[in-house]
């Protein structure tokens, strides 16, 4: 295709968002009009069911719940007056306590202000607030500094605590669980809980709960006095819960604006929530990943945003993307395997990574832009008449080039600078894109049955472990011995691998090392 062609094919296919600031631009992917025209009623049938979802239909039959994940930035659109009432009771006490925390009317007992804050989640509440602090962060400027605990690394969790040696006494902890028993951020509560006990300082003074009401983590927040707590809600998935207290607690005691980041993921939804596709920014870019991946996951999704703010954003829509389309079952029960891989990085970095292969390897993917305007920081001259953001843009326009020369597809979505408001339309925009694609595919994104299979799955390992344990005595035995003797003869690779792990952390004795099958383990 040449120049002018690609020119008139840009014009044609470049979809404008005035109220978001926001253009997409879908000329360099593969398709004609003949593509949008034939998939138009099945995007009307989505655009049903994405209103149908948010008037409260059942999405998610197999837990009988709501998804509302939109009402959290347009509560007024809740389909109960006790819905809308909950949510702004929500902002309006998070903002309240963010702002008593900053003036220092909430203080810890051993210090004059909290500083610090240590969030401790997994998932949707690490993942969302994580990306939002890092791409919103103002070092120096920051209200508080804010740490994130989110898996059961050990080690992981020492690296935080070892930052927070000697601030542990004006230390905010938020614990986020939606049912308080999910392990990992269970664990990083005992480990920081054992941190505040050595260093002399009670925990409880110091904790926040983000939970759902009445659940095991609530419980314990009430019965040891914990400084707060902030409601989760039923109806919102951990993936899609960064406007909820999830993502607003730690942001507000950060001192980002979360009223702006709000209103840009309404301003979204209302963009998003028209039917004429061509003017729907959400659903184009649903349409394009059934373009690119013939509706059946066939291409992976590179996200390369040319912006350090935006470094965390691919590790966000991996959870958003990947957990939502994921799915081996459709609606109707007929096996489909359904998903759509998601890796990133961030421009120009990739430029010396592996854009190389993305150029000139195997052709399985497609390439989603992130163009950022504004090139910010300090407007010095690397050359005559030309900054480091100059060069950025460059790399990114000639890596564009460079991949479509090739036959690579892209998609390119501009907006003008990272703040917050467009964090929010950010995180909107695809998680409406995710909700479409859905339908597209006739797939359930808002469950998870993957995740929660690996959870049961980890729980009998731990089983096992306890019977394996019990079993150790001072007579050297294999794997396979210590597996018949627990019952477990089926198991014995496992039984194999908790004892290598015992081992190494001295909890289990390695009596003869002589390849997995004569190797014997006793007591320490």
């Amino acid at each position: 295709m040449n120049t002018a062609d690609l020119w008139k094919r840009y014009q044609k296919y470049l979809c404008t968002a005035p109220s978001l600031d926001l253009t997409l631009d879908i000329s360099r992917m593969h398709f004609e009009d003949a593509f949008l025209e034939r998939m138009e009623p099945a995007m009307q049938r989505a655009y049903q069911a994405m209103d149908a979802l948010e008037k409260g239909a059942i999405a998610n039959p197999d837990e009988n719940r709501m998804v509302g994940h939109y009402w959290l930035r347009a509560p007024e659109r809740a389909p109960t007056p006790e819905i809308t009432k909950a949510i702004r009771d929500s902002v309006a006490s998070i903002k309240a306590f963010a702002a008593d925390v900053h003036a220092g009317k909430i203080k810890p007992p051993s210090a004059a202000k909290f500083t610090q804050v240590l969030s401790i989640g997994i998932g949707g509440s690490a993942l969302g607030p994580q990306f939002v602090a890092d791409a919103l962060s103002q070092p120096g400027k920051d209200r508080m500094q804010i740490h994130f605990i989110d898996n059961t690394d050990p080690d992981g969790m020492a690296r935080t605590l070892t930052v927070l040696e000697g601030k542990l006494k004006e230390t905010l902890v938020l614990v986020m669980s939606k049912s308080g028993g999910t392990p990992e951020p269970h664990n990083g509560m005992a480990v920081t809980a054992a941190a505040f006990k050595a260093a002399g300082l009670a925990f409880a003074p110091q904790a926040v709960a983000v939970t759902m009401p009445g659940s095991k983590l609530d419980k314990q927040a009430v019965s040891e006095k914990w400084l707060a707590r902030f409601a989760m809600f039923d109806w919102v998935g951990g993936r899609t819960s960064e406007m909820s207290a999830v993502g607003l607690v730690p942001g507000a005691l950060q001192g980002i604006d979360i009223d702006a980041m709000l209103a840009g993921a309404a301003a979204c939804d209302e963009v998003t929530r028209q039917h004429d596709t061509r003017r729907n920014p959400a659903a184009l870019l649903a349409l394009m990943w059934y373009a690119a991946t013939s509706g059946k996951g066939q291409k992976d999704m590179v996200v390369l945003p040319y912006k350090d703010r935006l470094l965390l954003f691919s590790r966000y829509l991996q959870q958003l993307v990947m957990e939502s389309l994921g799915k081996r079952l459709d609606l109707d029960g007929k096996r489909v395997e359904q998903g759509i891989s998601v890796y990133g990085n961030k421009g120009s970095t990739d430029q010396h990574a592996y854009v190389q292969q993305l150029r000139d390897g195997v052709n399985n993917f497609f390439v989603t832009f992130i163009r950022v305007l504004e090139s910010g920081g300090a407007p010095v001259e690397v050359q005559p008449g030309v900054s480091a953001g100059d060069y950025l843009h460059g790399f990114l326009l000639g890596t564009r080039a460079a991949l479509f020369e090739n036959d690579r597809q892209s998609l390119t979505i501009t907006v003008p600078r990272v703040d917050a408001r467009t964090i929010g339309i950010l995180i909107a925009l695809f998680e409406r894109a995710v909700g479409f694609y859905g339908s597209l595919v006739n797939i359930n994104a808002y469950h998870q049955p993957g995740v929660e299979a690996g959870k049961k799955a980890a729980a009998a390992v731990l089983e096992l472990q306890a019977k394996i344990v019990k079993a150790l005595s001072t007579t050297p035995r294999t794997a396979e011995q210590i597996a018949h003797d627990i019952g477990a003869a089926d198991a014995a690779e496992t039984v194999y691998l908790v004892l290598e792990h015992l081992a190494a952390n001295k909890r289990a004795k390695i009596a003869q090392a002589a390849g997995a099958a004569a190797t014997t383990f006793c007591k320490v």
